[in-house]
């Protein structure tokens, strides 16, 4: 059988409960005996030492002076707490008793001088017993025996045990259910989180749990909650942003292609207007390509991981770059300064290190006006190596530098339609960014440039 979460709780709680309610009780059980035997054997050594002073020794003869009071007490009154007394000489003989003995007597401990009290019978009825010897001139003389009735001391600790074991069943029975209803009123949250997940599906992700009043760990689970469903509609609101930048992207390429090839269906050209819309057609289909293995590329780096790693100089992969790139730098007459005084080395994936550097020094080279210079540095400090790439360049507005990073955004792209590119490339510079652990900034300046920070 599968127990509901809140008659588990209820189970649990009883389970623990019990077990510390039957240590209390057995605690309080044993204190009330204790107390009991406690106070029973001070009340024997307060008569022995009473009974003490009217005991008349003289030589080896042992009697209490006062026993015909006794005896006319023992007539008149009936003693609802006896007190039993016996005078025994060294040898354990009986030298005289208190009249309620009668012809019974109290055992007597033949060695010990002074012997710790102790449960006996008398008459079949228990008794608590005390012997303590009579000393004169420094002599033991022999011993007095005190003895009171055990009846209503057990009587007591019986109903004491009765009443626990009774009430022991009741209280658990009652807690299994106070438990119960306290869970249930816990999980009403949880109810209510359950409610709204249900309620949740990919056409409605605006739904959110309500937080409870209280922060606690339900509020945590809450929030959580929350926050997960935020990441999961971002996450999808950008793969519809995505799907539909990446169609139009396509799609453009795909029209201009449709659209020459059309073209040059109609009418008969001359060998030239072929030769031109075949280039075109050519520079489309490259553009692309172009895209397409850029998307390949931005779905590997999502599913990718290091499969090795290896010692790279920072200034060697900048200069091998830097050379492919050469034309482009001599077109735009651009100088490029590299600071990199101690031949910096990091422990990464060169391939994809080498893919962030080109893009990174691709954008400053097209975004930097002519006649500029790039600034690239490279320095450690601390445990950290810092790679700077700045431009002197057209910039990015500073409220789209939290967008740069989403495929196919291009900042102002209308103003700057003779800059070629889609878009993809600082999306591909973040995501290897993340697989290589590098920490990624960007600060930018419209109309005065941009610096790129790489921290690894």
């Amino acid at each position: 059988m599968t127990l509901s979460y809140k008659n588990r709780i209820a189970i649990y709680y009883m389970g623990v409960t019990a077990v510390i309610i039957a240590l209390v009780f057995v605690v309080v059980y044993l204190i009330v005996r204790t107390t009991v035997y406690h106070n029973l054997d001070s009340a024997l050594s307060y008569q022995a030492k009473k009974h003490t002073k009217e005991i008349f020794i003289e030589g080896d003869s042992l009697r209490f002076v006062n026993k015909a009071e006794w005896e006319e007490r023992e007539h008149k009154e009936v003693d609802i707490h006896p007190v039993f007394m016996q005078i025994n000489d060294r040898d354990g003989r009986i030298m005289d008793k208190s009249p309620n003995l009668k012809d019974q007597s109290l055992a007597y401990e033949m060695n010990p001088e002074f012997v710790d009290p102790h449960s006996r019978l008398l008459g079949g009825r228990e008794i608590r017993q005390a012997q303590i010897p009579l000393i004169k001139d420094d002599r033991v003389k022999g011993y007095i025996l005190v003895a009171m009735s055990l009846e209503d001391a057990k009587m007591v600790l019986k109903n004491l045990k009765t009443i626990l074991w009774v009430f022991y069943p009741g209280v658990l029975f009652a807690l299994f259910f106070i438990a119960r209803f306290l869970a249930g009123k816990s999980i009403v949250p949880i109810k209510q989180i359950t409610e709204t997940t249900n309620r949740i599906s990919r056409k409605n992700l605006n739904e959110r749990v309500n937080l409870p009043a209280h922060k606690d760990e339900l509020h945590t689970l809450s929030t959580s909650i929350n926050d997960l469903l935020q990441r999961l509609q971002d996450t999808l609101e950008r793969e519809k942003q995505f799907t539909s930048d990446a169609s139009h992207e396509l799609r453009t390429p795909l029209s201009v292609l449709k659209g020459t090839l059309e073209v040059l269906t109609r009418n008969p050209r001359s060998a030239e207007e072929y030769k031109d819309k075949i280039n075109d057609s050519i520079r489309e289909i490259d553009r692309l390509s172009g895209i397409v293995d850029q998307l390949l590329l931005l779905a590997r780096l999502e599913k990718s991981t290091l499969s090795g790693q290896q010692s790279v100089i920072l200034v060697s992969v900048m200069d091998e770059i830097l050379q492919r790139h050469r034309q482009d730098i001599n077109l735009k007459k651009l100088r490029v300064q590299v600071a990199d005084p101690e031949n910096l080395e990091v422990i990464t994936d060169k391939y994809y290190l080498d893919l962030i550097l080109d893009n990174l020094i691709s954008n400053a080279i097209k975004y930097s006006y002519a006649d500029t210079t790039l600034l690239i540095s490279i320095k450690k400090d601390r445990n950290q190596i810092f790679c700077k790439i700045g431009d002197r360049g057209i910039g990015i507005k500073q409220e789209d530098l939290n967008m740069i990073f989403r495929p196919f955004f291009r900042s102002d792209a209308l103003a700057h339609k003779q800059i070629k590119g889609n878009g993809l490339g600082l999306s591909i510079v973040q995501k290897a960014c993340e697989l290589l652990k590098i920490n990624l900034t960007i600060d930018s300046q419209v109309n005065s440039g941009t610096e790129v920070t790489l921290v690894f």
